[in-house]
């Protein structure tokens, strides 16, 4: 399907029939009346298959649902995986990742793209248990990987990030990336002006360029943290942060909920869910720690209720960001 593509109710032809078939392969299948046609059984399984990959909610299938449902498609052993440009990504990896981390061999964050980090465990696991040091996830290794599996122990790459905020760096000097979606900047410029003038170096983008764009400039740009203020399809606060399968970003984790307890105080609590680990895009492929502030939806009483408050909600942001650099997290 063509990048620029958007699959929604109403639609129909080839496109659709190859989405309901890998929805099929996902689990998730559509009344056989439907095939074909983008009716209401197969918006029912597109939102509960974004629901199962705890990306965005809405019944559209994008790039990145569409993305989604192809990665979702691989299975370790399905093909060789190695470094290669563009990274490979899939389930497969996030799995070899997985299996990485818990024997001990540092593969990074566990987000279904293989890069160098992913590559460089592969080779030490190579190195150590007397293969072909190639960098190629192929049926050696992965024979390699059953024979030793009952020695996996807990996540290398989740004990570093703890390890870190234990030990955590001051504010002054951190370099933080904040995406600004035009229509914020009541509350991204006075913010931007407290983090400078605590020291930090902040790159600002009121572009509104999508995820995946914000997300490599970022990567570019070597930030410590990344921070997106935007709306959300909530009409009231959310905090979100990488997470997928066994796996969580520790020091995502632990900006997202210094950020719901100051935005708590703020606007008051916003449910059970307000903090929660999710995969979307931006997430899934910032290298850095990560949040998206979503401040409400779109409605108009919701953004005036919001702008009404945007100095105390530049505030509260701002020590949150301080504090997750400056104190330590108290988890286990």
């Amino acid at each position: 399907m063509s990048g620029s593509l958007v699959l929604r109710t109403g639609d129909a032809g080839d496109a659709v029939r190859d989405l309901q078939h890998r929805l099929a392969g996902a689990g998730f299948t559509v009344s056989p009346s439907e095939i074909g046609t983008f009716g209401s059984s197969t918006d029912a399984a597109v939102r509960a298959f974004q629901a199962h990959r705890s990306i965005r909610v809405d019944g559209a299938v994008g790039r990145e649902t569409w993305s989604a449902l192809v990665e979702s498609g691989f299975e370790l052993g399905d093909r060789l995986l190695y470094l290669r440009s563009p990274n490979l990504r899939g389930d497969d990896v996030a799995v070899l990742q997985h299996t990485l981390n818990r024997l001990g061999f540092d593969a990074g964050r566990e987000d279904g793209i293989l890069g160098p980090d992913t590559a460089g465990a592969l080779a030490e696991f190579q190195r150590n248990s007397g293969l072909s040091v190639d960098g190629i996830a192929g049926p050696a290794t992965l024979d390699a990987f059953a024979r030793v599996a009952m020695m996996a122990a807990g996540s290398v790459a989740s004990v570093r990030e703890r390890d870190q905020l234990r030990r955590p760096p001051l504010l002054g000097g951190r370099r933080i990336y904040l995406a600004v979606q035009p229509g914020f900047d009541q509350i991204g410029t006075p913010l931007l002006g407290e983090l400078t003038r605590a020291g930090a170096q902040v790159m600002p983008d009121l572009s509104g360029a999508d995820d995946h764009e914000l997300a490599g400039r970022a990567n570019r740009w070597l930030a410590d943290l990344f921070l997106a203020i935007r709306h959300g399809d909530h009409p009231t606060w959310q905090c979100r942060y990488f997470a997928s399968g066994s796996f969580r970003s520790e020091r995502g984790h632990h900006a997202a909920a210094l950020m719901g307890q100051e935005l708590d105080r703020e606007l008051g609590p916003s449910g059970p869910d307000a903090v929660l680990g999710c995969a979307y895009s931006v997430l899934r492929e910032t290298r850095m720690a990560a949040v998206v502030c979503a401040l409400g939806d779109a409605d108009a009483a919701t953004v005036a209720a919001i702008m009404g408050r945007s100095a105390e909600i530049s505030a509260a942001l701002a020590g949150a960001i301080r504090r997750s650099f400056e104190e330590p997290s108290t988890e286990p």
